[in-house]
């Protein structure tokens, strides 16, 4: 059975479900937990407004606040008994990131939220949740609402 599951979070209700559904899994099957959150670096040319009032140290410092933020929710939802550690990683595609850091900490299972977009939505915006199903060899369990 698994014995290490990786749970990604951006701190949206849908990854709350996630959390806690990966943490009761964790908990009935004895596995570890490693939450993660990815931040994607600070671009000068950019349609995320959240960027176009920072400067890059300002960005550095909020996104670090916001990571902390979301880890802590993770670490605080894992029951008595499951092991959780959490990481912050910057990275220009998220989904990259959760599946080179389940490799790297030898994870057996990517626990995540289904992004929750239907119709051309779903297709045009896409969502991490799907590149993660498509590019991982690990196996993924996707939570939906």
């Amino acid at each position: 059975m698994h014995k290490h599951i990786l749970i990604p979070t951006d701190g949206s209700d849908l990854s709350k479900n996630a959390v806690r559904y990966g943490m009761s899994l964790a908990n009935a099957v004895n596995a570890k937990v490693t939450g993660i959150t990815v931040t994607q670096p600070f671009r000068v040319y950019s349609t995320n407004a959240e960027m176009l009032t920072d400067t890059p140290d300002s960005y550095m410092q909020r996104m670090a606040g916001v990571a902390a933020e979301r880890l802590e929710q993770v670490k605080a939802a894992a029951p008595a008994g499951v092991t959780c550690d959490a990481v912050h990683v910057e990275h220009e595609h998220p989904f990259q990131a959760i599946i080179d850091t389940a490799k790297e900490r030898g994870c057996d299972l990517i626990v995540m939220a289904s992004h929750g977009r239907r119709g051309i939505a779903a297709v045009v915006l896409g969502s991490e949740t799907v590149k993660v199903l498509t590019h991982s060899a690990i196996p993924v369990l996707v939570v939906r609402s």
